[in-house]
């Protein structure tokens, strides 16, 4: 029973308020409780935090993901982990009895009567246990007008019921977890994260005071806050804060909007394409593996982070690293941005389009084998080439601005000289590569052949580093494209326990879907080992690139740098047989680099990130298939010295004759590639023609339009092709003796 008599001892005013207490005490002790609020076990265990944790594959935090938009709710913290000056402050502030009366304090009902009967203020009277019931039962939440008596007379019964069912410390630890500090912050510890940067263990008098005079008016102004935080500390123990501390503290604290960044966060952008990847959305406390390894990811980044610091000063700030698991697709880093250099750290490098220069040519050449155009062996000239187009002559250039003349395809891939890849598409024709290229997962290329013309070749499309490095990792794989994976392929089960904060890890897992792990063959596996085999050999690559380069790992590794015009992108891929690493480095906006390429400003990267992945067990080359014949070969003249090479099986020959190349090198001459030709209506179908030469011009050459010879007819003395034209895209191509393609133009009739 609660004593009247303190109650009712306020001299006139305690006379005049004695019928109205006495009558309230009767009934409350009279009526029974109305239905009983939840347990403290089922309020705690129906909590939900604001955010979902993402995992990596051995159940580490690797990243924070906000799935409430409304509100910031963190893990429910237990009363023994407060700081204890937060339970101090906030009794002091608002509940001095809290640990005296049974749900009501009835002497601060009296007061509050009395005080507004008499106009000296607007108190209230609620205690923590009737503050909680309001969090608890929505319809006793305290509504903008205020309580009406009944909502008050049913919120006094209810904390009362509280009372008898849950502990002093169950009631405050609900409280201090579901009640709104500020703004969106609900909880001690969004509160304390969001305002202080800290976990609420770790909060000092002074902070613990702003919070509890946040209860009062949790968007109050700073100063208004700060001035009620002072009167809080006044109250605690000694030493109190200073007055000034704490005002201090409220401006700083409360001036902007919260900010809560929670340890790790260690992948951003892959955690927001990784949700797209999702049969149930997360929800919030939930938590999942991910495919991603921590520890690597933090190597990634900091790799990145450090090499872009060491080109401080030449006009580059972003960056991006992914890595494939070669065999199951998985990735196992992923890093969007550099976080610290750039000035876009929103924009996903990974996934953002770009230019990838020469990284487009293993796929190239590979092609260019497989048609049996080219072997690895092959002289291709590296020479002054002008080519016409509907726009005016394409004159490739090499970075160097120099020409090596004759080399073999091995050179001139591996030391990626750009005129014979351009030479080569002039072989191959560059529907076909398109085509390759759109095989290999490289959806970003949606325009037709004639709008990337020669410069296909040398990466005149835009591409994304994640689509690139599954192309290359279809190469590791001896030509299979098999899907990215974004969860693990074995997904065990999250570790018990809350989210990740002190100690603690999130639990639980909606139903998740990864890639269904189905392979698609697009290159035959002898002509891929080829390209690796190519892509490997550090004498083939010294021509561009040296002996001693940060293409050099401690294993063996095949790898490729791509630099896009203007110096605005570059790359380096390479994989070994069990890892893909892929490197992007530029702007994000777009701004050209100041000589950085692919060697000095991504190779070092990938060159990093490959070394720990092969620490302690360097990679070994991958066996050579069946399918593939080696044989020793020189050339005449010796362009380059005797070797032994590679061929698919058939292909092979001992002796490579410059002179039987150079009279391979015919091309046409006539509307140049991708041409738009009308017909004119004043003119006879039948006169209207298009000429087309072979320069230059020898016996043996023929002709093919769209694949079919020509009409005998069409058909000059000296060779000229006089074709006439067709509504509709074509294709004529100029052929050896053999048979074989030495140049092709595509043009549309309209």
């Amino acid at each position: 029973m609660i004593a009247l008599s303190p109650l009712l001892e306020k001299g006139g005013a305690g006379r005049l308020l004695r019928p109205i207490v006495f009558a309230t005490f009767l009934v409350a002790q009279a009526l029974p409780a109305l239905a009983a609020l939840p347990r403290f076990e089922a309020v705690r265990s129906a909590y939900t935090p604001s955010e979902a944790w993402l995992l990596d594959r051995n159940g580490l935090p690797l990243q924070t993901l906000r799935v409430n938009a409304k509100v910031r709710r963190l893990p429910w913290v237990k009363l023994d982990e407060l700081s204890p000056a937060m339970t101090q402050a906030l009794l002091v502030s608002e509940d001095k009895r809290f640990l005296e009366h049974a749900g009501v304090d009835w002497r601060a009902v009296v007061s509050a009567m009395w005080d507004n009967l008499s106009g000296a203020s607007r108190r209230g009277a609620s205690t923590l246990t009737m503050q909680l019931v309001g969090l608890l039962a929505p319809e006793l939440y305290r509504p903008t007008g205020g309580r009406s008596l009944g909502q008050k007379w049913d919120q006094i019964q209810e904390a009362r019921n509280l009372e008898r069912h849950w502990t002093k410390q169950q009631i405050l630890e609900a409280y201090l977890n579901l009640v709104n500090f500020r703004g969106e912050l609900a909880g001690i510890h969004a509160a304390a994260e969001g305002l202080f940067h800290k976990h609420p263990s770790g909060l000092d008098k002074a902070e613990a005071s702003l919070l509890a005079a946040l209860l009062r008016g949790p968007n109050a102004e700073p100063a208004v806050v700060g001035k009620r935080a002072c009167g809080v500390a006044a109250q605690m123990g000694k030493p109190h804060p200073r007055c000034t501390d704490v005002q201090r503290l409220a401006r700083t604290a409360l001036s902007g909007p919260p900010r809560i960044e929670i340890e790790p966060q260690l992948a951003p952008h892959f955690a927001r394409q990784f949700v797209t990847h999702l049969a149930t959305p997360l929800g919030g406390g939930q938590s999942l593996r991910t495919s991603l390894d921590a520890r690597l990811q933090r190597i990634a980044t900091e790799a990145l982070q450090r090499h872009l610091a060491e080109l401080k000063g030449r006009e580059v700030a972003d960056g991006a690293v992914v890595v494939l698991d070669n065999r199951s697709g998985e990735l196992l880093a992923y890093v969007g941005a550099s976080g610290l250099t750039s000035l876009s750290p929103e924009v996903d490098g990974v996934i953002a389009p770009r230019l990838p220069g020469s990284a487009l040519k293993p796929f190239l050449y590979g092609l260019a084998m497989e048609q049996g155009l080219l072997t690895a062996a092959s002289p291709i000239e590296d020479s002054p080439l002008a080519l016409d187009t509907p726009t005016g002559q394409y004159v490739p250039q090499n970075y160097e601005r120099d020409f090596k003349g004759w080399v073999s395809v091995r050179t001139a891939l591996a030391s990626s000289l750009n005129v014979p890849a351009v030479r080569t598409l002039v072989l191959v024709g560059a529907e076909r590569f398109l085509q390759r290229l759109r095989d290999l997962g490289l959806a970003t290329l949606k325009e037709d052949a004639d709008f990337y013309g020669y410069a296909l070749a040398l990466g005149g499309g835009e591409v994304t580093l994640l689509d690139l490095a599954n192309a290359y990792r279809a190469l590791a794989n001896g030509g299979l494209l098999k899907p990215v994976a974004w969860l693990p392929t074995n997904n065990p089960p999250s570790p018990p326990g809350g989210g990740p904060g002190r100690g603690q890890r999130p639990s639980g897992r909606p139903e998740a879907t990864g890639a269904a792990l189905h392979s698609k063959r697009i290159m035959s596996l002898p002509a891929a080992w080829i390209i690796g085999d190519i892509l490997s050999d550090k004498g083939a690559r010294a021509l561009t690139f040296g002996l001693a380069s940060p293409l050099e790992t401690r294993g063996w590794a095949a790898v490729k740098t791509g630099t896009s015009k203007d110096m605005r992108d570059n790359w380096c891929l390479g994989y070994t047989p069990k890892y893909t690493v892929g490197v992007w480095v530029g702007n994000a906006s777009g701004e050209p680099m100041h000589d950085v390429s692919g060697i000095s400003g991504a190779a070092p990267v990938w060159q990093a990130v490959m070394n720990a992945l092969q620490a302690g067990q360097p990679a070994i080359a991958p066996d050579m298939p069946v399918g593939v014949e080696r044989r020793s070969i020189r050339y005449e003249p010796p362009i380059e010295p005797e070797r032994q090479e590679v061929f698919l099986a058939g292909t092979g020959q001992d002796v490579i004759s410059l002179a039987r190349a150079e009279a391979r090198q015919a091309r046409i001459e006539g509307p140049g590639n991708g041409a738009v030709l009308a017909l004119d209506p004043d003119i006879p179908a039948g006169h209207q023609q298009v000429s087309f030469r072979a320069v230059p011009a020898r016996p043996g050459l023929f002709w093919q339009i769209d694949g079919q010879l020509p009409d005998a007819a069409w058909l000059e003395a000296d060779g000229r092709l006089l074709w006439p034209p067709r509504k509709g895209a074509h294709r004529v191509t100029l052929h050896a003796e053999d048979g074989k393609t030495l140049d092709a133009v595509f043009l549309t009739v309209k």
